[in-house]
């Protein structure tokens, strides 16, 4: 092992006398970058090696890079780049072989080979990991599309991505992700040549025999693949994303309409395809731009009315909850898109109660659309309708707390009188492990807008809950509304009443310790007792509320001779990683840091 490490480090020689010789290094610093690297080259020649160790090493080797690489724009210096620099990345190169030799399946790793190799701009080497890589990682999809960017972008060669793609398809012949790319390659492949004959012509630079062929310029390869790709992957969705992606470019309006004819010949059954086919009258050309407000409004009326004209079309050879879903989602973007034409924002909000009506006759309108629903009708003024609405929600998915919670929260800003009883029928239909949200909304509404006996009655309640959640929730608001209902002796006859039924939240306690501090005599004696219950239920995993309590003791109506006790109490009852977070802590406040 030690011949072999003398080996390398012998090899070395040159390259750090130069590095000496030109100025960028001192010799001090030489003789330091030679003890490193020997004690990082005994690492790899251990009878043991971890992938840490390699990755230590290239990352020294990188840093003596860019070391290098500010030093030279710092001197000037810019000479002896073969013998310095390529023979530092030769060198990574080969230490990124030999790891991923022994961690073949570790991406990652080829990856970090791969984007030093372009930061470098090893142009050669780069195409080589790449090999290696999909080698041994055939199966994944992203690496070959990664490796033919490559080719395309890094080495501007075309024909060395086709390749790739086509190899990919042997392995992929399905992935949506590999067509996707290989179409957009063909595509910018055509653009490419396009600029390049404008370019020229513009020169009127003389060719000679040679041609740019105007097939490949249109974009035929890219229509192969298209056709290649749409016969063995179906769906209107894979379609319209090829779709979009001829659209960037400017010269494929032949192969655009080729796949908007295929779209509307064999997905007429696909929600998606009426989606597509009704937004896209929104950008058809009517003529002349228009110059005022009210004349452009119109316009966008227009357009809007015959995108829901092929909804409706849609509709009536496809009357499913997808269609629905498009259709009701199309009216909700442009209702609420801003405009400052009144009109235009009234039949825009009639457009779509009419159609969330007509989704909800059908029995096929999700629960998210109703929140938009009444979200609509609350903005109309339309009291009566609003609440009918909330209520076919309810009953149309009487188990779903979210539709309860929507219903109710509208029937509360209506103030509807029979909000009390619709209440009570969301918490006997839903399941009461997951009624938290409810409880809180009634016990708002309750404290708003119900007697202070009906109020109480409804905490009473609450605390008979059997899920813990509601049960502390109910107890932290019964605690809080009792002090500011009935001030401290009500809140501290509510606290003597509760603290011994369990479970209790943290929060319980510290509420009725900070009523006790907002008082302008507060007791300690008091103060020590909720601590003290507190502690009991949260002794053992909360070192901040023994933290608090210290402070407490420290403060003007304390006894700083408790701590000691309060101190080794909680280091007796803390349990894991409480007791260092406790002892650090503990520590600052003795010193004063906190």
């Amino acid at each position: 092992m030690a011949e072999i490490v003398q080996q390398r480090i012998e090899n070395r020689i040159p390259e750090l006398e130069q590095l000496e010789r030109v100025g960028l290094f001192s010799k001090k610093e030489v003789k330091s970058m030679l003890k490193r690297v020997t004690a990082l080259e005994y690492k790899l020649h251990r009878l043991i090696i971890t992938k840490v160790d390699f990755i230590a090493y290239i990352q020294y080797e990188i840093n003596v890079l860019e070391l290098i690489k500010k030093r030279r724009s710092r001197i000037g210096y810019q000479f002896k780049r073969e013998e310095i620099e390529f023979s530092i990345i030769s060198r990574i190169n080969s230490i990124f072989r030999r790891a991923t030799t022994k961690w073949k399946d570790d991406v990652q790793l080829w990856l970090s080979h791969i984007a030093f190799c372009k930061k470098w701009n090893t142009k050669v080497q780069l195409g080589k990991v790449f090999s290696s890589m999909l080698a041994i990682h055939p199966e994944k999809p992203a690496l070959w599309i990664m490796a033919a960017k490559s080719e395309l972008e890094d080495r501007n060669s075309s024909e060395s991505a086709r390749h790739l793609f086509l190899r990919a398809l042997r392995f992929h012949p399905e992935s949506k992700k590999v067509y996707q790319e290989y179409f957009r390659m063909e595509l910018l492949h055509a653009e490419k040549l396009r600029k390049q004959q404008k370019e020229l012509a513009q020169a009127e630079i003389d060719m000679g025999e040679y041609e740019f062929s105007p097939e490949i310029m249109s974009g035929k390869l890219a229509e192969v693949v298209y056709r290649d790709a749409t016969g063995k992957i179906q769906g209107a969705d894979f379609i319209l994303s090829l779709l979009t992606i001829a659209a960037i470019f400017d010269f494929t309006k032949e192969l655009q309409d080729t796949i908007i004819q295929d779209l509307q010949s064999k997905y007429t059954d696909d929600s998606l395809t009426w989606d597509f086919m009704a937004k896209r009258e929104l950008g058809a050309t009517v003529g002349e731009e228009l110059q005022s407000a009210k004349g452009r409004a119109s316009d966008i009326a227009r357009r809007e009315e015959r995108c829901c004209q092929v909804y409706e079309e849609g509709l009536n050879s496809l009357n499913t909850e997808a269609m629905w879903a498009c259709y009701v989602s199309f009216c909700l973007e442009r209702f609420k898109r801003k405009t400052n034409v009144q009109q235009l924002k009234e039949k825009r909000q009639e457009r779509l109660l009419a159609v969330l009506q007509r989704a909800h006759d059908s029995s096929l309108l999700k629960e998210d659309f109703y929140k938009n629903w009444l979200q609509v009708l609350l903005s109309s003024g339309d009291s009566e309708q609003t609440a009918a609405v909330a209520m076919a929600a309810t009953q149309r998915y009487r188990q779903s707390v979210d539709v309860w919670y929507l219903a109710l929260q509208t029937m509360v800003h209506l103030g509807s009188g029979a909000t009390g009883k619709l209440f009570q029928d969301a918490l006997t239909h839903v399941n009461p492990k997951l009624s938290l949200p409810l409880w809180q909304l009634q016990v708002e509404w309750s404290m708003t807008s119900q007697s202070p006996e009906e109020t109480e009655a409804l905490f009473q309640r609450g605390l008979l809950s059997v899920v813990p959640a509601v049960s502390m929730e109910i107890k932290e608001k019964y605690l809080d509304w009792s002090y500011r209902a009935g001030g401290y002796k009500k809140a501290r006859k509510t606290f003597t009443s509760l603290h011994e039924s369990r479970p209790f939240s943290k929060a319980f306690f510290t509420r009725m310790i900070q009523i006790e501090k907002d008082q302008v005599t507060p007791k300690m004696s008091n103060l020590r007792d909720f601590y003290e219950r507190a502690l009991r239920e949260f002794g053992s995993t909360d070192d901040d509320l023994w933290l608090e309590y210290i402070r407490e003791e420290l403060g003007p109506s304390g006894h700083p001779e408790n701590c000691g006790k309060i101190h080794w109490r909680a280091m007796k009852l803390l349990e894991g990683e409480s007791v260092e977070r406790f002892t650090a802590q503990y520590t600052l406040l003795q010193t004063g840091h906190i």
